[in-house]
């Protein structure tokens, strides 16, 4: 596996690179999730390159942009192990100029739900995966559902702008206790994840009501908070996969969101219905 941190070091090896390419763009602190990603790509592809880059711009003035989490040697071993060809890891100083050309996610889909809690996120997203996909130029880049908002608004991006990249969707990976995987988890007292369960519970609740012929939005959402009482819940969505509002979930066509804090952590989590 090669190692490089500078656009002209990547340039240089990805042009060595014959067939396909897989991609995987990462903030680091890698877990099981960014694995499936990763071994996915290299079922698939010729060749695998991973980025690991804390992207500043998606971080809002507050947030956790500091104190991210970021383990370097971990992430490298890991995509050794995993049979990746090519690892980015770049400063922001390779990656970002000073009064550049910059994009803006949609109208819709960058401003509600995540886009309206964390305002500008989204633009900082389609800012970094553009300037990536512009240097990796992968054929298929690979994406977990559990940012489904981001997911759907990147492959918006790529469709929009004729990129010749497939976006490939993957499913979310949770612990055995059914909590999603994410790098934020490390932020959780033993307490707080306990109570932070409740959000995959409340999801089962509403898949298992769903099953049952339950098809209100509202009743499910209300079951949904009931059984999240304990934790700090910003929105429960359900919306069709362009993120329209629905009054009545439709089977393989809807998605439940959930975004709560437990503590001082923010958590996203869904179900694809």
């Amino acid at each position: 596996m090669k190692i490089v941190r500078t656009i002209q070091a990547l340039r240089e090896e990805r042009g060595k690179m014959e067939g396909s390419v897989g991609f995987v763009p990462t903030m680091g602190a890698l877990h099981a999730g960014h694995l499936s990603l990763i071994r996915r790509a290299r079922e698939e592809n010729d060749h695998v390159v991973v980025s690991v880059f804390v992207n500043p711009t998606q971080f809002l003035p507050g947030e956790d942009l500091e104190k991210y989490p970021r383990r370097e040697e971990a992430d490298r071993l890991i995509c050794e192990k995993a049979g990746v060809d090519l690892l980015f890891m770049p400063d922001a100083s390779a990656i970002y100029h000073e009064d550049e050309v910059t994009l803006k996610a949609p109208a819709y889909l960058g401003y509600i739900l995540e886009g309206h809690r964390r305002p500008g996120h989204f633009d900082g997203v389609v800012q970094v995966v553009m300037k990536l996909f512009g240097l990796v130029q992968p054929d298929f880049a690979y994406f977990g559902k559990k940012d489904a908002q981001q997911l759907r608004i990147l492959q918006k991006m790529a469709e929009d702008f004729f990129l010749p990249v497939t976006i490939v969707p993957m499913e979310t990976v949770r612990e055995e206790d059914g909590l999603a995987l994410s790098s934020r988890n490390v932020y959780l007292s033993p307490e707080e994840r306990r109570r932070a369960l409740s959000i995959s519970k409340a999801l089962k609740r509403a898949s298992k009501m769903v099953m049952a012929g339950e098809r209100s939005a509202e009743a499910i959402e209300a079951e949904m908070r009931e059984v999240m009482r304990g934790i700090d819940v910003e929105y429960v969505a359900i919306v069709d996969r362009d993120f329209r509002p629905q009054e009545r979930v439709e089977l393989k066509k809807s998605i439940i969101l959930v975004a709560a804090r437990v503590g001082a952590t923010r958590l996203i989590d869904n179900i694809w219905l």
